[in-house]
């Protein structure tokens, strides 16, 4: 696993495999004021001419909506300058994204979110549907890992059982199902291959409506607790 885009980008020049061949996406965390400047910061050191996909990390290094709309206008001229062929954000809330709709020309392509049985956010995952905003999961596996012992503990694993597969795979690959994009990582080689097989496999809408009916019944949150607030 690499920890920083330096690391990264040596991995990416040693392999030698095709840059349109890899789809790399990074973050703005910092220099808020100058973005293209860390944007260009970053491709330097990933030794890239362009990332596929640039987000903004989160909403909460902005003290109002006109600083999101400022943010958002540099965001597209990256995009329009060919820095970033994809443009989004991630941890965004209904109201952070209906501040930037009031002035962008180009939408999130993609709205990174803490996303999972126990925390299903169905307003903003509506709101991304009516705007064409792709839902990009992370932390998806959080009820088979963090969030045990919980009332899906069951429900996973006679769903594991039945396919064959990890409590994690099935925690994937209900997201799938609900066309929610999921990221997760390893530091296992064998652990990645496995998670392939969601691919291989298919929940039934039952089984899909019955792992959201009971992670309902549970809420957690496992980052960003202090900025959205107890039980958000």
């Amino acid at each position: 696993m690499y920890k920083t885009e330096t690391e990264l980008g040596i991995a990416i020049s040693e392999s030698k495999v095709p840059r349109d061949q890899l789809f790399i996406t990074t973050k703005l965390n910092t220099n808020i004021e100058n973005i293209e400047s860390a944007l260009r910061t970053s491709l330097e050191k990933l030794k890239l001419e362009y990332v596929d996909l640039y987000l903004i990390h989160s909403p909460f290094v902005f003290n109002s909506p006109a600083q999101i709309q400022k943010a958002w206008k540099d965001m597209e001229a990256l995009k329009t300058a060919g820095l970033a062929k994809s443009i989004g954000v991630s941890n965004f809330r209904v109201e952070d994204l209906k501040a930037l709709f009031e002035t962008a020309t180009v939408p999130p392509a993609v709205n990174q979110i803490e996303f999972h049985p126990y925390l299903q956010q169905p307003e903003l995952l509506q709101f991304h549907k009516e705007k064409g905003i792709v839902t990009c999961a992370y932390a998806p596996l959080t009820p088979a890992t963090k969030a045990k012992p919980g009332p899906l503990d069951g429900v996973l694993e006679v769903l594991a059982k039945k396919y064959a597969v990890s409590e994690a795979e099935v925690c994937l690959r209900w997201c799938v199902e609900q066309d929610v994009v999921p990221i997760t990582t390893s530091a296992k080689e064998q652990r990645l291959s496995d998670l392939l097989r969601v691919w291989r496999m298919s929940l039934t809408g039952r089984e899909v409506d019955e792992i959201r009916e009971v992670g309902g019944e549970k809420h957690f949150r496992g980052f960003w607790v202090k900025n959205f607030g107890e039980g958000k």
